[in-house]
């Protein structure tokens, strides 16, 4: 559950990878604030996966497709918060080509973020949200420190970071505001043979002054913030939420 308390109703929420982590518990806290939430996830169907998706509108997608998320986009009939979520992480192997593996991350983490937001450029400035519209992306503590096995990865979460302020830059005249979450190290089934290895995970929290691993939803708390109206003047920005786990080096 969400630990903090929005009221959302009535608007209309895109969460891209919403069916799993982060991306799952960002949908469920905005149908928990009264949101009507579209998820999107690579599968054809919302009951391919584990977890029970019954209260969110599902759309399949790839989010290297840009005529794929062109056909989302034109599938909805309205948009007042675009959360840029979807990701994965590839490390290239002996059998990868490290070009295409980097193209491929870049692709994922950026470009998609990108054409997701100009698809639905006309929907967002049309909203009435108080506040204003929003689009969210969620960055990475690899937008700021370099990670050398996943190059691919760092470089498009911190291209992420940089297109929250272009497009804060370029839509604040047409009432949409642009941020970026920057999650820190999170307890997702993606990180799980992490956190339940300790040589891998006692590093992370030696370094991290709270002494844990985040949460999902205490990212999905900081994504509603920076969609209502208590952020009505904030754009641009990067919210970083990890525990003090970057100053502390």
């Amino acid at each position: 559950m969400s630990t903090a308390t929005f009221n959302f109703t009535g608007a209309k929420v895109l969460v891209t990878g919403g069916t799993s982590g982060i991306g799952l518990a960002t949908a469920l806290a905005f149908a928990d604030a009264g949101a009507s939430v579209t998820i999107t996830g690579t599968r054809s169907a919302p009951t391919d996966y584990e977890d029970d998706l019954s209260r969110f509108s599902y759309r399949q997608l790839r989010v290297t497709d840009n005529a794929e998320i062109k056909s989302v986009a034109a599938s909805l009939d309205g948009l007042d918060i675009l959360v840029n979520n979807a990701g994965n992480v590839k490390i290239a192997g002996r059998k990868d080509d490290p070009v295409d593996v980097f193209e491929e991350m870049v692709r994922v983490h950026l470009l998609s973020a990108h054409n997701m937001a100009q698809a639905c450029l006309e929907m967002l400035s049309a909203s009435t949200l108080p506040g204003g519209a929003s689009v969210v992306g969620i960055a990475s503590l690899t937008s700021f420190i370099a990670n050398p096995f996943v190059p691919g990865y760092g470089a498009g979460k911190a291209g992420l970071v940089q297109l929250a302020k272009t497009q804060a830059a370029l839509w604040s005249a047409r009432g949409i505001r642009s941020n970026c979450v920057a999650a820190g190290h999170i307890a997702t089934r993606m990180t799980a043979p992490i956190v339940e290895t300790e040589a891998f995970s006692k590093g992370i929290l030696d370094r991290t002054p709270m002494k844990r691993w985040g949460k999902p939803e205490e990212i999905a708390d900081a994504v509603l913030f920076l969609s209502s109206s208590r952020a009505s003047f904030i754009t641009g920005e990067t919210l970083i939420v990890d525990g003090g786990y970057l100053f502390n080096s």
